[in-house]
């Protein structure tokens, strides 16, 4: 059974901490999603769109590693930012054989959107914490984000 606080352990178990960072991101999560819904693209596609915006023109593979998805899954979201009209096929001069994917002008116009709605969102759910540990957690998150 897991060490509680009070039990002679200094701190919390492993299993603690598991679990309530597992509700945390799950808290979260559902949070933006709710707040981010009314933007009118879901919050995958969004992350796929502003990648694109961004770092246009870019390969689907690209794509994937730089939103952190498999290929498969960036394929399917652009292929539906493409039937959206908000992304759009183009070929790469350097290589005719590969397809680049670019944001539409609609497509920028909807990233800078959801950008701003979500930068709205995060400094709403992330006010109970002072301002003053954010870096903390950053840091925090980028060290176990780093043992991928």
């Amino acid at each position: 059974m897991a060490d509680r606080p009070g039990s002679g352990n200094t701190g919390p178990s492993a299993v603690e901490l598991a679990d309530t960072f597992g509700r945390v991101a799950k808290i979260l999560g559902r949070a933006f999603d709710e707040r981010l819904g009314e933007v009118g693209v879901s919050f995958p596609r969004a992350r796929v769109l502003v990648e694109v915006a961004r770092l246009g023109p870019i390969r689907v593979t690209d794509v994937a590693a730089a939103v952190g998805i498999a290929q498969g899954t960036a394929s399917s979201l652009l292929e539906a930012l493409v039937r959206d009209e908000l992304v759009a096929r183009t070929e790469d001069p350097a290589d005719r054989r590969v397809t680049k994917m670019i944001a539409t002008p609609a497509g920028v116009q909807q990233a800078e959107t959801w950008l701003r709605a979500y930068a709205a969102a995060a400094e709403e759910l992330f006010s109970p914490l002072p301002r003053s540990r954010w870096p903390e957690l950053i840091d925090i998150m980028s060290i176990l984000g780093s043992h991928e």
